[in-house]
């Protein structure tokens, strides 16, 4: 068994951590804290402090990026990680494994497929395009072995508060109350489940047919909202939820005065516009289905 190093223990981590060690990897959890699940190394570091970094990833096989700063902090925070990772991977050998997202590619017409530019013109997609692509560069120039895992909007055990689908959606939901929308309820949208996520980090950061190109995350066809409250709603054997969308001038008067909310504005067009992630190349190439979304919702709904 390898030699694993899981940096960052968010939702995304700590299913890859989870995952390694149920097949008997070695594993050691990078955070700022030193957190990490049971039966890991946990190391309590600075991401941006490229030596402590490098010291942390000798030995290792595969190094996973599965940090994920505040948005409003991209721009400042991301660079400096990214260097570190960059020179860890280089100084260790181990295949640096990228979790990155979909905003890199901007508005588009149809799915999403890995070939698309990355042509977003926001500055902090503009970052993380930036770092598949210097990451990359470094991977042609043979410096390091590199590739990107591409997931949509997560759902499902472990999400965090800033879920679309977690406990702003779940709570009301159980509760029979109205769940309240900051974008429209109709609208089909890929959803990516976190533990099918993981698998396919650890997949492309064992097989050397993922490295050298970015991937998407095997996700199944899009549910618009209201869907996939109907769907969640029948496993709990209660009515149809109800919806009620905010007004929008009211959400960005809001951002005023949260960081977060704030950053709404830059992803609003993946919710007014279907928005369709095609992961049939992941799917193809190396197997691996998307877990069945009855499974999956009853998962979320169970955890």
């Amino acid at each position: 068994m390898g030699k694993h190093v899981v940096v960052g223990s968010g939702q995304v981590g700590t299913h890859v951590a989870n995952k390694l060690l149920a097949q008997g990897h070695e594993v050691t959890v990078v955070t700022r804290s030193g957190s990490g699940p049971e039966g890991a190394v946990r190391v309590a570091a600075d991401v941006s402090d490229q030596a402590r970094l490098i010291e942390v990833a000798k030995g290792a096989d595969v190094l996973y990026n599965c940090v994920n700063p505040r948005y409003h902090r991209w721009l400042a925070d991301w660079p400096p990680m990214a260097e570190s990772f960059l020179a860890a991977a280089e100084a260790s050998g181990a295949v640096y494994v990228m979790l990155g997202n979909l905003y890199p590619y901007g508005p588009v017409t149809g799915p999403m497929t890995e070939d698309l530019p990355l042509a977003s013109t926001d500055p902090k997609f503009q970052v993380r395009a930036k770092m598949w692509q210097d990451a990359l560069a470094a991977h042609e120039a043979g410096r390091i072995r590199t590739t990107e895992v591409r997931g949509s909007d997560y759902f499902g055990p472990g999400a965090t508060d800033q879920s679309y689908l977690g406990d702003r959606f779940l709570v009301p939901l159980r509760a029979g109350k109205a769940i309240q929308l900051v974008y429209p309820p109709d609208v089909p949208h890929s959803w990516t489940y976190l533990p099918d996520v993981a698998e396919a980090l650890i997949v492309a950061g064992g097989d050397e047919r993922a490295w050298g190109r970015p991937w998407h995350v095997p996700t199944g066809d899009p549910l618009s909202f209201r869907q996939m409250g109907e769907r969640m709603a029948a496993l709990l054997g209660r009515p149809a939820p109800k919806f009620a969308q905010l007004p929008w001038p009211l959400v960005k008067a809001a951002g005023l005065f949260s960081p977060m909310i704030g950053e709404l504005g830059h992803v609003r067009y993946q919710f007014t516009e279907p928005f369709v992630l095609d992961s049939s190349a992941f799917q193809t190439t190396f197997g691996v289905a998307p877990t069945p979304i009855e499974a999956a919702l009853k998962a979320t709904l169970d955890a």
